[in-house]
């Protein structure tokens, strides 16, 4: 029978829950058992699908093609299990799934009410993840004392009753902050958070205290009197410069033997040695590289966490630290390229949605094309390649997406109505009319590589499969025009019918994608794609400044 783990949040949001989540999941992994991770969010959209990348950040996508929340990229870099439709349920699907019951009858005429109904969903959900687990880790969304999360903490309270006490561990996470003024820290906020949440019926067995500087032994003392624990049971959650150091910090507090001992697990220690080599390369970089990242919702840097951490792993995988420079792709629009792009090693143009900052994008493209700057475009970024190399290469002056202009009279990128889907052997289709979620291509899908291209290069396989969420295609009807002039269809879906990958002839390294390779990458296994553009950008910088000092001076005059 699987154990279960419980991770909630008090004090304020964005403590870093998803992150203690995957540590813990990280460390029970090194010792040798098999888990997984679930995040239930309070939230009432069905999925965060529809969500601005401005009020939930990045929309994380999976194997079978479901879009879930941010965290579960965190449960994948962190562990080696990958996650499905079952590690994401919000309040709104919860409720959703409750009134189809209601609906068909399931209930025989029972009055429909949070308790038992709803919990009852809830914990099912969290059944569903369980085979075949040693342990599944669940974190709750939101922070103790918001309304729309009681439902799922009375859930976790019935748990330990219905699976036994010996089989659920209760974490909770909260904040110790330093007062300046006074000089020192105060717990405080940390009491009262466990006071609410005993309150509701549950008693932390672990708190992990964040906090930005090592807690005394006083200081947990105190907090483990006032919040009815044992003083070992207090971890410091202290800040860190990487999150993947996250794990080695709470190995260091205790935090893996604590949840063996309480749980009963007859385990081994754990095997750290890999995510100690990737801290000494994060901190021991051989170099530094610039990759410029032309986006729309830079404002937000959460909007692009896979990206960011995907370059990060790139960057491990060639010893050099990554610097990111956020370049707002309205600027550009406004100022031109050269202003925001003549001292990268590399330019990325990111995934997104909407007419917004467009031409922005695709003058940045031009810029590396023209400059020869190592180009990695992915799923609009490669779009926008298209449209650049079209108009400016093909002399095809309006070339455009459809998304972007319906009129336009050569759409080389468009909303393609019919297409095989390879997943469930089922000809899918879509138009203008259809739901949102209706018109995407989402989760994984097959692709066929050329040999002899940077795709190739990169994967060292023919066939690939990653991960997709986008709605507008490749238009065929210009293949020919484009490949004539230059462009190189590097992969195909299997019947060679969706353009999944694009290069350009001439060009140190130019390479533009449909699908999203930042989900698929990990701190320990980096994608082949970002270990590949990451190298090129290093490997074109050392072309042109042999001497780091080089670039230094040519970058302060």
């Amino acid at each position: 029978m699987a154990k279960y783990i419980f991770v909630t949040g008090g004090v304020l949001s964005s403590l870093g829950k998803g992150i203690a989540a995957s540590a813990v999941g990280a460390l029970l992994e090194a010792r040798g058992l098999k888990v997984t991770i679930q995040k239930l969010d309070p939230y009432i959209n069905v999925d965060p699908g529809t969500l601005s990348p401005f009020q939930h950040g990045e929309v994380f996508v999976t194997d079978d093609g479901a879009e879930t929340d941010l965290d579960l990229g965190h449960y994948e870099r962190f562990t080696s299990t990958r996650m499905s439709q079952k590690n994401n349920f919000t309040t709104g699907r919860i409720y959703y799934n409750v009134l189809l019951k209601e609906r068909r009858g399931d209930y025989l005429g029972e009055t429909v009410q949070v308790v038992p109904h709803i919990t009852d969903e809830i914990k099912n959900s969290i059944k569903a993840v369980s085979d075949e687990y040693d342990v599944v880790i669940v974190e709750i969304g939101g922070t103790i004392g918001d309304i729309e999360s009681l439902p799922f903490l009375e859930a976790i309270r019935q748990f330990r009753y219905d699976v036994g006490r010996e089989n659920v561990l209760y974490i909770h996470l909260t904040l110790v902050p330093y007062i300046s003024t006074a000089g020192e820290l105060k717990s405080k906020p940390t009491q009262h958070s466990v006071r609410e949440l005993r309150a509701i019926g549950i008693q932390a067995d672990i708190l992990l205290c964040r906090t930005d500087r090592p807690l005394s032994q006083s200081v947990k003392k105190k907090i483990a009197l006032h919040c009815n624990l044992d003083i070992d049971a207090v971890i410091a959650a202290v800040d860190v410069k990487s999150i993947y150091e996250v794990p080695l910090v709470l190995h260091e507090e205790g935090i893996d033997s604590l949840v063996v001992k309480k749980l009963s697990l007859n385990i081994k220690e754990p095997d750290l040695s890999l995510w100690s080599r990737v801290i000494r390369k994060i901190k021991d970089p051989e170099d530094t590289v610039t990759i410029a990242i032309v986006g729309k919702y830079v404002g937000l840097k959460d909007s692009y966490k896979s990206l960011n951490e995907a370059l990060t792993h790139g960057g491990i995988a060639n010893n050099v630290k990554v610097d990111i420079h956020w370049v707002d792709a309205e600027d550009i629009e406004k100022n031109g390229a050269d202003r925001y792009l003549n001292e990268v090693d590399g330019i990325l143009v990111p995934g997104g949605f909407g007419e917004r900052g467009i031409e922005g994008k695709i003058e940045a493209v031009g810029y590396a094309r023209v400059k020869k700057i190592p180009y990695l475009g992915i799923c609009l970024g490669m779009q926008c390649a298209v449209i650049e190399f079209a108009r400016n290469v093909c002399k095809l002056n309006d070339a455009n997406s459809s998304e972007f202009r319906k009129d336009t009279p050569h759409p080389v990128i468009y909303l393609i109505e019919e297409w095989y889907d390879f997943r469930n052997r089922t000809v899918q289709r879509r138009d203008l009319k259809s739901d949102k979620g209706g018109t995407m291509r989402l989760g994984e899908y097959p692709c066929v590589l050329e040999e002899d291209t940077n795709a190739f290069n990169a994967y060292g396989v023919k066939e690939i499969y990653e991960r997709h969420r986008h709605r507008y295609e490749f238009n065929n009807g210009y293949k020919e025009l484009l490949v004539k002039n230059g462009l190189t269809i590097s992969g195909l879906s299997p019947d060679k019918q969706l353009v999944e990958i694009i290069e350009i002839e001439d060009h140190p390294w130019f390479f533009g994608c449909q699908f999203h390779p930042e989900f698929k990458s990990r701190p320990l296994e980096p994608h082949p794609v970002f270990r590949a553009f990451i190298g090129a950008a290093f490997s074109e910088k050392k072309l042109l400044f042999p001497n780091p000092i080089e670039k230094m001076e040519v970058i302060n005059e």
